[in-house]
């Protein structure tokens, strides 16, 4: 049950550090955004980025072995990024409608999964 609320949270905390990271890219597309100078941007994308670590901490320590979690360290590390690149491909395929998905982003991808399989084998 650990292992399912790990990879939730850090589901959740990929959603908000996907937005905090790359959403005020389509700010511009909003009119009162667009006159925002950097500095304000960057506060925005804090704030947002706090919800972010509000989900993955918990996550980490819920799933540390450690903790009596189920994964060890650097599984947690490999399960983070390979969360970090499904919600941000959905992410980008939502919401920037000019980035396309091609064949070389499926074969990366899949070497990253074959990361998770050599992580997590004994």
């Amino acid at each position: 049950m650990k292992g399912l609320y790990t990879i939730g949270l850090l589901i959740l905390s990929n959603i908000f550090m996907t937005f905090a990271w790359y959403g005020h890219l389509k700010f511009k597309d909003m009119t009162w955004f667009n006159t925002l100078p950097l500095p304000y941007i960057v506060l925005i994308s804090w704030g947002i980025a706090l919800f972010e670590y509000s989900f993955q901490v918990p996550a980490n320590r819920i799933g540390f072995n450690e903790n009596g979690g189920v994964f060890n360290l650097w599984q947690l590390k490999v399960i983070q990024e390979v969360i970090t690149l499904i919600v941000f491909t959905f992410f980008t395929i939502l919401v920037f409608k000019n980035e396309t998905f091609r064949v070389n982003h499926a074969i990366g991808f899949s070497f990253l999964i074959l990361a998770v399989y050599f992580i997590f084998k004994k």
